[in-house]
């Protein structure tokens, strides 16, 4: 089985989806980097930090409240923000000093009566030319000028389809491929829509059988079983709709057994990963069975990759943190673990240049090499005068922004601080 899958998986090369951004290739223009998947394709970079860390660039304190990631486009930096629970806006920020260009109210944070109370801005902000597609966490998707940050249209996926989030509000981040933009509302009638990106018109909408409230992931693009499909992780489970119709393809409800349905799936060819928070992780097969597509399970193991931080996958291994908070590398064919290493906690991952880019939710921040022959540790440090983080019953608050790496620099957000260091070798 084992040789099987690796002489499969090495045959495979990621499947890029139709993206309309127009960037560098060094930018990092969405969630999760130019592909959704934590990899960036830069190179030239520091392979060994200095004790205190690289260089700091600049620091501001004050752009707001949340966890949102920034987005980053040529001389811009994008992300949302709240100002207490009434003014939840985007706002472009200079890389050169981190100064506001423009800010845009998109509506009131969601759901805030949530339990542990951190209501605040979740998601990230998808830049797409001269567009920008954000999604409030009270469900206000909007679409506005990369320039000037007007308002070119608005829908509320509560209201217009009668989303149903989870817990902790809506966190998706907006995935657009092509000509549409796709969202999740949650609920029983229209579980996952695609709207005409230039107009917010409806495209279809997908009923996704049980109903499903929104998760907390962000769907991506699979080209597998004969199909282009929009995967994604809602709260029953790990589901693929076709990117065509919004026709329901099949479930994987193995990885919804965490308390939080936080993780953007990792894919490779037919085969998909996920993790269950706090429980472990999960591989699931997609074949084609005449006009349908079927789901084979490959593994699923305690002690993979599954925290609030998600994975990446560099070559043949996945990297993530698991339940017991180590990074640990895997073999993402059968799910060995390759190594333990004691890393800095739950941490949210990227990678560039060979490097594994670790943001702890303690507020650490790390760099790993990304080899599976053993834990590597090439830097840590902790960033300067760090927010207060609240401890508000069994699970505290944390840093939990992913970082993310752009034209040489590491970007790094806690609440309303925001950090940018010179990473270039």
């Amino acid at each position: 089985m084992k040789s099987r899958l690796l002489a499969t998986l090495a045959t495979l090369c990621l499947f890029c989806s139709a993206f309309s951004i127009t960037t560098s290739a060094n930018d990092w223009p969405q969630w999760r980097g130019p592909d959704r998947n934590g990899v960036s394709s830069e190179t030239g970079l520091l392979k060994q930090w200095p004790a205190a860390g690289p260089k700091l660039l600049w620091q501001v304190n004050d752009i707001g409240d949340g966890y949102s990631t920034p987005a980053v486009v040529g001389n811009r930096i994008y992300l949302m923000s709240n100002r207490g629970l009434d003014n939840e806006f985007v706002q472009a920020l200079s890389t050169q000093d981190g100064k506001v260009i423009w800010t845009t109210r998109v509506g009131n944070v969601g759901n805030p009566n949530q339990n542990p109370p951190y209501p605040k801005a979740r998601s990230t902000p998808t830049v797409d030319g001269d567009f920008i597609y954000a999604l409030s966490s009270d469900g206000d998707l909007v679409c506005l000028e990369t320039k000037t940050g007007k308002i070119r249209w608005q829908k509320s996926i509560r209201k217009d389809f009668g989303g149903q989030p989870g817990e902790w509000a809506y966190s998706e981040s907006p995935l657009v491929d092509g000509d549409v933009v796709v969202v999740t509302p949650g609920g029983a009638e229209a579980t996952i829509v695609a709207l005409n990106k230039k107009t917010g018109a409806l495209v279809w909408k997908s009923a996704v059988p049980g109903g499903d409230a929104a998760g907390y992931a962000s769907a991506i693009v699979v080209q597998a079983g004969g199909r282009k499909q929009y995967v994604h992780f809602l709260s029953k489970g790990l589901v693929g709709v076709d990117a065509k119709t919004g026709e329901f393809l099949w479930r994987y409800a193995e990885v919804a057994k965490g308390p939080a349905q936080m993780w953007t799936p990792n894919a490779r060819g037919e085969f998909v990963y996920a993790g269950a928070n706090g429980v472990g992780g999960g591989l699931v097969r997609l074949k084609v069975d005449g006009s349908a597509v079927k789901t084979e399970q490959v593994y699923f193991e305690r002690g993979l990759p599954n925290g609030v931080g998600g994975a990446v996958l560099i070559g043949d291994h996945l990297y993530g943190t698991e339940a017991g908070q180590k990074l640990v590398a895997v073999e993402f064919a059968t799910g060995k673990v390759k190594w333990q290493g004691e890393g800095i906690g739950w941490s949210s991952v990227a990678y560039a240049d060979g490097l594994l880019y670790l943001h702890g939710i303690n507020g650490d921040v790390a760099l790993v090499e990304a080899t599976p022959e053993e834990y590597r540790l090439k830097g840590r440090f902790k960033p300067p005068a760090q927010p207060q983080h609240a401890k508000v019953g069994p699970f505290p608050e944390g840093a939990f922004s992913y970082p993310i790496i752009a034209n040489g620099r590491l970007y790094i957000r806690d609440l309303g601080t925001l950090w940018v260091y010179d990473i270039k070798g």
